[in-house]
């Protein structure tokens, strides 16, 4: 994976995966917590990607993601905002509250407050879900600033997209 992060590289990346959606008619969904629509901003940069990106939820709130997402507050309950099952929850939810074919979700603590020792700055979960598919979870601890790993999530968020669809 590469480490380049900077404005450029993430157009790139987004005017790249667009091209591949588009070529295999998929359209994408994003649920956004800690990147705060970032995800759908890089995308929707693109000259055309109402052809291939269907919609983006934020959902910065516990509350929005059970309103919008419809992610069980059971679960935000039992294991935080931050953890794999609610990362999930999110990806299912974009896709049914969506016409798209596959969604990314993302959540994490990108700080500089908000850690723990179990769950600390840095940490940001990822799911990318498709119809009649399993369902893929990823966690990683980034380093730096808020900024940065903001930005490191949406570089993943959006590689992890490209990576599904070109199985």
């Amino acid at each position: 994976m590469t480490t380049n992060y900077s404005d450029d590289a993430l157009h790139s990346l987004a005017r790249d995966l667009g091209h591949e959606l588009n070529k295999r008619g998929l359209m994408l969904v994003t649920a956004e917590s800690c990147t705060g629509g970032w995800a759908a901003k890089v995308m929707t940069d693109i000259e055309g990607s109402s052809d291939w990106f269907e919609r983006g939820f934020i959902t910065y709130t516990n509350q929005s993601k059970q309103d919008m997402l419809g992610v069980d507050a059971q679960i935000i309950e039992d294991f935080g905002a931050v953890s794999e099952q609610t990362v999930q929850a999110m990806a299912e939810g974009a896709l049914q509250q969506s016409q798209a074919d596959i969604s990314v979700a993302i959540t994490g603590i990108a700080g500089p407050s908000g850690g723990t020792p179990y769950k600390p700055v840095g940490l940001v979960w990822f799911a990318w879900a498709q119809h009649d598919h399993e369902k893929l979870v990823r966690e990683v601890i980034f380093d730096g600033d808020r900024e940065t790993v903001r930005r490191q999530a949406v570089r993943t968020a959006l590689e992890g997209v490209r990576d599904i669809i070109a199985r």
